[in-house]
């Protein structure tokens, strides 16, 4: 009898600790103020309901907050661009790449006044950057990539509303960066002169990503491919209905429709299907050649360039940095 009591409290207590672990009571999602998919799931609530628990929503200005966030150990899960996402994972923070959140197609872009009419005509000229970010990674591609004279361009590290101050001061001529703040410049005497995806022909695959502490991955899998399933859920909800969503979003970040609409019809979005393939994440055993490990290659080698890392840190390989299990298990669940 005191022997069975023993198995049925052991038991009990298991059973306690898989339920805990397959549901934490809080998850910390971190995302920038812009417009994404995902704040839909903010609005609804529905990413609360399908993870079964307490979503903490953690907004920062840049993927370098998003780096610190995770370096205090602040944050679970955040979405934020491919250079700080790769600048993180060389200096060893304890984070894996799970999803791609949308690819940079025109969502950043380079805004130039009068005068700038192409990518040449910034030689000479002020241009500001968000620094450790996807699109300081395409403004200095665009300058490589065009064979421009780096030396002529004064190049300013500023964040996105500093660049704003600075543009509407007159002390830049062009800015590189992200909606809304793109479209603040543009609105303030700017037009478009360079977006993101016009280097996809020169083999540049620049992209949001969904990065998670690794601990927290394997200590409560199930919520991490749940999380997954949101996504794609929100992606599709946009798909069927662009300005219904761009409305919701909108009213969630505080932001015009007509820019809700710009930034989320700027990303290209793979689906769960397709990022467990080589083309993105791979399938578990061809990691480092996935197009995510080849892209984690060239940004790493660009950063090493421009002293953002070191690089004798780059690793030999990809293999822990990138994680397809989550996005295969939900890619299955949703078909």
């Amino acid at each position: 009898m005191k022997k069975s009591l023993c198995l049925l409290l052991a038991a009990g207590s298991l059973w306690t600790n898989m339920t805990w672990a397959a549901s934490p009571e809080e998850v910390r999602v971190a995302y920038s103020g812009g417009s994404q998919v995902l704040m839909l799931a903010k609005a609804d609530g529905s990413l609360d309901k399908a993870l079964n628990s307490k979503v903490k929503w953690v907004q920062f200005a840049s993927g370098a907050d998003a780096l610190s966030y995770f370096a205090s150990n602040a944050i679970d899960i955040a979405n934020f661009g491919s250079s700080p996402a790769t600048a993180g994972i060389v200096r060893k923070l304890p984070v894996e790449i799970i999803g791609v959140s949308g690819v940079i197609a025109s969502y950043e872009r380079l805004i130039g006044k009068d005068g700038i009419a192409t990518i040449n005509d910034i030689e000479g000229k002020r241009v500001a950057y968000p620094p450790n970010s996807t699109a300081q990674y395409a403004l200095e591609a665009a300058i490589s990539v065009n064979k421009l004279d780096r030396s002529k361009i004064t190049l300013l590290p500023l964040r996105p509303a500093e660049m704003v101050a600075a543009w509407k001061r007159g002390d830049i001529d062009a800015g590189y960066v992200w909606a809304p703040f793109a479209q603040e410049l543009e609105s303030s005497g700017g037009h478009q002169v360079f977006a993101t995806k016009d280097l996809q022909k020169d083999g540049y695959l620049i992209y949001n990503n969904y990065v998670v502490r690794k601990a927290f991955a394997e200590q409560y899998p199930e919520t991490v491919s749940a999380f997954l399933r949101v996504h794609q859920e929100k992606v599709d909800e946009f798909r069927k209905d662009p300005e219904r969503a761009a409305a919701i979003v909108a009213k969630e970040v505080g932001a015009p429709v007509t820019t809700a609409a710009n930034t989320l019809g700027g990303l290209e979005y793979p689906t769960l299907t397709e990022q467990g393939t080589a083309a993105w994440l791979g399938n578990g055993t061809q990691t480092t050649d996935s197009g995510i490990g080849k892209a984690l290659s060239k940004t790493s080698s660009f950063l090493a360039g421009i002293g953002e890392i070191r690089k004798r840190d780059i690793p030999a390989n990809w293999d822990t940095a990138i994680n397809s299990e989550y996005i295969r298990k939900a890619a299955v669940a949703t078909q």
